[in-house]
């Protein structure tokens, strides 16, 4: 049996230890690698788009362009009043049926380009009424008999009396020759008081031209970009 000296053992295990140590400490290394901090660049605040700048228009062509033979916008509005020629064919804007679709025309004629559009346009969108709920006489007064609940008379009266009054013995409280002009082309109050004031002779004066153009300009402005996403072709043309 051979015997190990007391000496060389107790290196033995000092080494051991010392291996063991190595492995297992916890300890910090003496020289630690130390990774620098890497810079992160801050994101960019995008910048927003450009506020596009409103379109303006001409509406002149509008107000030039012809509606009926003979005929312009600008003639139909100024002055108001409803023309009929008796070598045209009936239906407004040449005179006004009882069923004519006057505003829808009128807002089609003073918005469309009217050689690419008619002025049915609007009239023909399925919107409207098929129809009156009362079929209409073909005799005087052509309208069907008021309703009510009981109903009233059928309509058949007869011995109709018609005032002889002079036109001084009337007070005017609005006026619509052309339809639509008064409502969608004359601004708020006090403008539309004045307007209804006047009479057509006035207006064959030009004293309402400005404030026609003007509302047609800006309602254009508002709804130009409408009317040609819906594929319609507007009769005004940029300024800009």
């Amino acid at each position: 049996m051979t015997k190990t000296p007391a000496s060389l053992t107790l290196v033995s295990l000092l080494a051991l230890s010392a291996l063991v140590a190595g492995c297992g400490s916890n300890d910090p290394a003496p020289n630690p690698v130390v990774v620098p901090p890497v810079a992160v660049a801050p994101t960019p605040t995008p910048t927003p788009p450009p506020t596009p700048t409103p379109t303006s228009f001409d509406v002149g062509p509008c107000l030039n362009q012809t509606v009926v033979p003979g005929r312009t916008v600008a003639n139909l509005v100024v002055p108001d009043v409803l023309q009929l020629d008796l070598n045209q064919p009936a239906g407004f804007p040449n005179g006004r049926r009882y069923l004519d679709p006057v505003v829808d025309v009128t807002l089609a004629v003073i918005f469309l380009d009217l050689s690419r559009h008619p002025a049915t346009t609007f009239a023909n969108l399925p919107v409207n009424p098929a129809a009156v709920d009362q079929p209409l006489p073909n005799t005087f007064p052509f309208l069907a008999p008021p309703l009510g609940a009981p109903p009233t008379s059928g309509g058949a009266g007869t011995n109709f009396t018609f005032r002889s009054d002079l036109p001084s013995a009337y007070v005017r409280v609005d006026r619509a020759g052309m339809p639509a002009v008064s409502t969608a082309l004359v601004s708020g109050n006090p403008s539309k008081n004045s307007y209804n004031d006047d009479t057509p002779t006035i207006d064959a004066t030009g004293k309402w031209v400005p404030e026609l153009s003007n509302t047609l300009t800006i309602l254009t402005n508002a709804l130009a970009d409408d009317l040609t996403r819906l594929g319609l072709s507007v009769c005004a043309r940029p300024l800009n």
